[in-house]
């Protein structure tokens, strides 16, 4: 049986259609999909995140055990801010993509995807023994609630004890939102600015009404999962389990920049990884895009459009409800992923050309 965020009865009121995700009872949509996704571009959306898994960490040694548990360098955050971050297998393979908060000087708080948050916390358990560090599974602790798009500072200044518009990107502080003490980030998944505020679970039902009723003039609608989706392929973010596998390195997703190599005491999967640098990628992640009606889906075939032959598949698709045409990411071969390179996607027996495009498809203006 799935289980339920402490909002699952407001989600209910709002007359939303579930699904489950990651053996979570999650808002899929309220109305459409479409209005949800031209809020947050547009204005703001409000939605529920409390399927994602927390953990904790501390220690005097906390620092350096991230630097060897993660590709990055965590002990180089600076307090109140936050980096993106991932856990590779021993062969370099993705396991997890995560975000890394430092919330004090010996304090640590790793956000993790619903599905993967065991293996992580497992994972990191293994990777820190033998620094004086201690690991706690905190998901239980919080519930988190995104607000996301435009107009989404506005709303929380009328609600926090701290000055919102000033708080950097991928920064995090503690604050009183509503008369609720929260850690408040400014971090999302929607290419939009936005914040995530992570609060006690008590206090969820709290903070969503008082959001949803500051937000009411500035155009905020509740957002589901489906919307989510659209947003963050928009924006050419990667989703675990689609982009990112155990079978994909960070170079092949176009995610070597976050990692560290030469740290004291190295990295799991640093071997590895050094060879992927050093030889290239023979697949990379590229963005399609096309003029027809019709949009690629999760595992359509791409083709060479001159032999046939098969190149790879779509890992993405949709129709952009923002920039009114299909796009889609997909794994190309190296040597077919330039800009401006001609493919053929098999989208149910049909077969439609695209062009590869760089990412992301869509960037926000500053």
């Amino acid at each position: 049986m799935s289980k339920k965020t402490p909002l699952h009865d407001v989600h209910a009121e709002l007359a939303a259609r579930f699904t489950d995700f990651a053996g979570w009872s999650m808002p899929l949509r309220y109305t459409s999909e479409l209005a949800e996704h031209h809020a947050v571009r547009t204005t703001a959306g409000i939605f529920d995140l409390t399927h994602m898994g927390e953990i904790e960490l501390s220690g005097p040694e906390v620092g350096r055990a991230l630097d060897h548990a993660l590709v990055g360098e965590p002990s180089k955050i600076a307090v109140g801010r936050a980096r993106y971050s991932l856990l590779v297998h021993e062969t370099g393979g993705v396991l997890d993509d995560l975000v890394v908060y430092r919330l004090a000087e010996q304090e640590y708080l790793v956000v993790a995807n619903a599905g993967n948050a065991p293996v992580v916390l497992s994972c990191l358990r293994d990777r820190i023994d033998g620094y004086a560090t201690t690991i706690r599974d905190a998901s239980s602790d919080w519930a988190l609630i995104a607000v996301q798009g435009p107009t989404s500072p506005t709303i929380l200044s009328e609600l926090a004890d701290v000055d919102v518009p000033s708080l950097k990107y991928y920064a995090i502080d503690r604050a009183r939102l509503a008369d609720r003490e929260v850690l408040l980030a400014r971090t999302g998944y929607t290419g939009e600015d936005g914040f995530e505020i992570y609060c006690r679970p008590e206090d969820a039902v709290a903070l969503w009404r008082a959001v949803s009723e500051a937000g009411a003039e500035h155009g905020l609608l509740p957002c589901g999962l489906a919307c989510r989706d659209t947003l963050r392929l928009e924006a050419g973010m990667p989703l675990y389990g689609q982009e990112l596998t155990v079978r994909t390195t960070p170079f092949d997703a176009g995610l070597g920049r976050v990692v560290v190599f030469g740290k004291r005491g190295g990295f799991v999967g640093e071997a590895a990884l050094a060879a992927c640098r050093d030889q290239g990628p023979d697949h990379v992640l590229v963005g399609l895009t096309s003029t027809g009606r019709r949009a690629p889906r999760t595992g359509c075939t791409v083709l060479a459009p001159d032999t046939g032959e098969r190149l790879g598949e779509v890992t993405s698709g949709a129709l952009s409800p923002t920039l009114g045409h299909p796009v889609a990411m997909a794994y190309l071969p190296t040597d077919r992923s330039a800009p401006g390179t001609k493919v053929l996607v098999d989208i149910r027996g049909s077969q439609e050309y695209a062009e590869v495009v760089p990412l992301p498809f869509y960037r926000r203006q500053a």
